[in-house]
């Protein structure tokens, strides 16, 4: 398999990608069932990543990776588990001067009927079915491994109070002290918790594939799709230590956009070749080489922007052969179909929920981004782009693909690349006018190895969760303030502006992606870095960049804001799963 990744020569000349301050692009939102063939094997399913500083704990990160979509609590006799002869996999990229991953956590799960004689799951002490594990890492991009925790403890389905706490079930005082008895340390130092929990996603389902129904039209009732539900987590609490390339700990970063600090962060799920169903006395046997069957790094990509053609080919691959087919796959981030719903001119009228979020057809006059149009490819080989990411002498090229690639220069970037901190990926406070100039930093999470992963800068201090400026827009929110706030709009200086740890810098488990990446889709990362709405006048010196349609960007909403529950303070963070006889 060949495995992309650029040299440190290469780095030093490119000054590449975007700031989507939103990122993913094309979102809708996510059931959770984004592939053909992966919708028929949900146990192997990837549902949601996310990789952020723990809030608690800032020298250590954790990363969450959920499989199993859309778990109903009270879903007996066989409830939801990890399955057997399945590879779970979370890998790590942190250095680009090496090909492919350079952490793997792999985990491998058993089951075993305690009681075979009952159709329960949980009877006097004993469980069916109950599930173990192994997690085993590497270091050296999977050419060995070591186990770092054996018969890992997986907590059974919150099925109802008889189970769990009374006398002819496991007695146990409550949940919550089956998923604290759960949490393993490894070997080499990881907190480790594997198990059900609530889903922490939060979308309108129905609104969204509603062919954009969201907010609700004409009095529709917005509901959290999967709300009530849960999923299997793994999660893992790592010192940054360990994920630094050199060993470093966060107090050695030079800043807290250190660009040494940057990993990337993707989840997989693997099964055998072949599977032989045995004709007689059930079961069945799986043999052959180990293929990949599902993958998911930034949140939507496969569900929202490759087409239902691809789906398939694309959960096959690795995020290190995205860059070798972009011939195949680039055209569906240049030119997003959601876009087409975003514009007046095409299909926008259809569309009535999303009449908030419009394309910018005229910025500062002359910059069309919608679909097939030129976006800033007039800049292409342009005096004025010397030094920044747009110099076709670096990266530009790529940055400013073709007179109708439109979104190649904020959408495509982020899912292969991440965000330098150059111009114009910079807010345009201190601009002054001018998208090429150095602006207010306030991302950096480069990390040109690879194509679509979950990149995080673990430099970057995590914004306290009781914050008053904490919000789930996450990088979004970080550059509304860089450019509004007084604490921070008065220079171009780098500063920690809250919620710079948040989506798409990372992802932490508050952070509204649905409603990020809709905003952003709709041109607001643009509009961030200085290029404005078409009804910003940038021939009166003294007019004010927030206009009505910036505005309504911002204020745009789909009526799913929020997780149906709480999350934890500590530790792994998602919370308790739904229990099967109390859920409405």
């Amino acid at each position: 398999m060949k495995r992309h990744f650029l040299s440190k020569a290469w780095i030093k000349n490119s000054m590449t990608a975007l700031l989507l301050i939103g990122s993913t692009a094309l979102v809708q939102a996510s059931s959770h069932r984004e592939a053909p063939l992966i919708a028929n094997d949900p146990l192997a399913d990837n549902t949601d990543l996310y990789a952020f500083r723990s809030p608690d704990d800032p020298n250590y990160i954790t990363i969450i990776a959920n499989y199993i979509p859309a778990e109903l609590p009270f879903g007996g006799p066989n409830y939801a588990t990890f399955g057997e002869n399945i590879r779970y996999e979370v890998h790590i990229d942190n250095n680009t001067a090496t090909a492919g991953d350079d952490i793997i956590y792999r985990f491998t799960f058993h089951q075993t009927n305690q009681d075979p004689t009952t159709f329960f799951n949980i009877r006097l002490g004993q469980q069916n079915l109950k599930t173990t594990y192994t997690c085993e890492r590497s270091t050296n991009g999977g050419s060995s491994f070591t186990t770092i925790v054996s018969n890992g403890i997986v907590p059974p389905n919150n099925i109802g109070p008889r189970s769990i706490e009374s006398q002819v079930g496991l007695n146990t005082p409550d949940y919550n002290t089956l998923m604290t008895g759960a949490i393993a340390t490894a070997s080499s130092g990881e907190k480790i918790f594997c198990g059900p929990v609530d889903d922490p996603f939060f979308v309108d389902l129905g609104g969204i594939f509603d062919l954009g129904d969201a907010p609700r039209q004409n009095g529709g009732t917005v509901r959290d799709g999967v709300a009530k539900t849960n999923v299997h987590t793994i999660a893992i609490k790592v010192a940054i230590s360990t994920l630094q390339k050199a060993g470093k700990s966060a107090a050695q970063a030079s800043s807290i956009l250190d660009p040494d600090f940057t990993i990337g962060v993707w989840a997989s799920a693997s099964r055998y070749a072949t599977k032989t169903l045995n004709a007689a006395g059930g079961g069945s046997v799986e043999t052959g080489t180990w293929v990949q069957v599902s993958r998911l790094g930034m949140p939507l990509t496969n569900e929202a922007v490759i087409p239902v053609g691809q789906k398939d080919k694309w959960n096959g691959m690795t995020p290190y052969q995205d860059l070798d087919s972009l011939a195949t796959f680039g055209k569906y981030f240049y030119n997003p179909e959601l876009s087409l719903y975003m514009d007046d001119s095409l299909y926008g009228g259809a569309v009535p929920a999303l009449r908030a979020l419009r394309i910018q057809h005229r910025s500062l006059g002359q910059f069309d981004f919608g679909n097939g149009k030129s976006g800033v490819y007039g800049l292409r080989g342009a005096a004025a782009t010397a030094g920044t990411a747009l110099d076709t002498a670096t990266f530009g090229k790529l940055l400013l693909a073709g007179p109708t690639s439109p979104r190649s220069v904020d959408i495509w970037p982020i899912f292969h690349t991440g965000v330098p901190n150059l111009p114009p990926y910079q807010l345009a406070t201190g601009k002054n006018g001018n998208p090429l100039a150095i602006g207010k930093p306030f991302v950096n999470n480069f990390l040109p190895n690879g194509g679509d992963m979950l990149r995080l800068n673990m430099a970057v201090p995590p914004t306290s969760r009781t914050s008053a400026d904490f919000s789930s827009e996450g990088l979004f929110a970080a550059a509304v303030l860089g450019l509004t706030d007084p604490r921070f709009n008065g220079s171009d200086t780098l500063q920690l502006i809250p919620n710079m740890d948040g989506f798409p810098n990372g992802r932490r488990l508050e952070d509204d992606v649905t409603r990020i990446e809709l905003q952003a889709v709709s041109g607001a990362a643009l509009a961030a870095i200085g290029l404005w709405y078409d009804d910003y006048d940038a021939q009166n010196p003294n007019a004010s960049p927030v206009t009505n349609y910036l505005t309504n960007v911002l204020q745009y909403s789909t009526g799913v804001e929020k997780n149906d529950t709480t999350f934890k303070v500590a530790f792994p963070y998602v919370q308790t799963p739904w229990r099967g006889t109390a859920v409405n």
